[in-house]
């Protein structure tokens, strides 16, 4: 598990390929900074976030953009796993930075060790009565592998290509949908709190 979890928080770019060089100029074959591909990317990235959609454990349909002009952390969560106790963790995250615009969002894996075996009644129900948890919570996904739901393909391609290795992984995201920040599975909530306030 050590070996899983190192590097625990990853600063993102938007293109590593294209940091260390110039890009051509399709038109005259001139050479551009690379930091104006750099610009698009992020561009792109921040469109994309808010395309996404994904269904509550009550089965509700939810768009992202609902959550435009908020910060957003997203969590891959799991009921028995040793980082489950983050919940709480979350939980005080919401309850300190709701009023302030974040908005903390949960969705449940089985894919490592078969740690969330339940369905969604089950789920919620755990969530409440163990940890209150009031933020949003969604259906049981798959973040890895051919059938990861495509609001995981965007975050991992979008991050440089490296798979969930844990549940708990954390993407914190601005106002504006950009990716800034991934935080491996042994960054607890409280941790992160630093992070949270300077997108707030």
């Amino acid at each position: 598990m050590a070996a899983l979890l190192a590097n625990t928080s990853t600063v993102l770019t938007n293109a590593p390929a294209l940091a260390a060089g110039k890009v051509e100029d399709n038109k005259n074959g001139n050479s551009k900074p690379a930091k104006l591909a750099l610009k698009t990317a992020a561009q792109k990235s921040t469109a994309d976030f808010y395309k996404f959609k994904a269904r509550a454990l009550d089965g509700q349909e939810i768009a992202l953009d609902k959550y435009k002009g908020d910060v957003v952390l997203i969590v891959n969560t799991a009921s028995e796993c040793g980082f489950t106790p983050q919940y709480q963790g979350l939980e005080e995250l919401n309850k300190k930075y709701a009023t302030r615009g974040l908005r903390v969002l949960g969705f449940p894996c089985n894919q490592f060790g078969g740690q969330e075996p339940g369905d969604s009644k089950a789920i919620a129900s755990f969530c409440h009565k163990n940890y209150g948890v009031d933020f949003q919570m969604f259906e049981k996904i798959d973040v890895n592998g051919d059938k990861a739901d495509p609001l995981y393909h965007y975050l991992t391609s979008a991050t440089g290509n490296a798979p969930i290795k844990w549940n708990f992984t954390k993407f914190l995201i601005d106002r504006k949908g950009k990716i800034v920040k991934r935080f491996e599975s042994n960054v607890t909530p409280k941790e992160i709190s630093t992070d949270i306030e300077k997108q707030l």
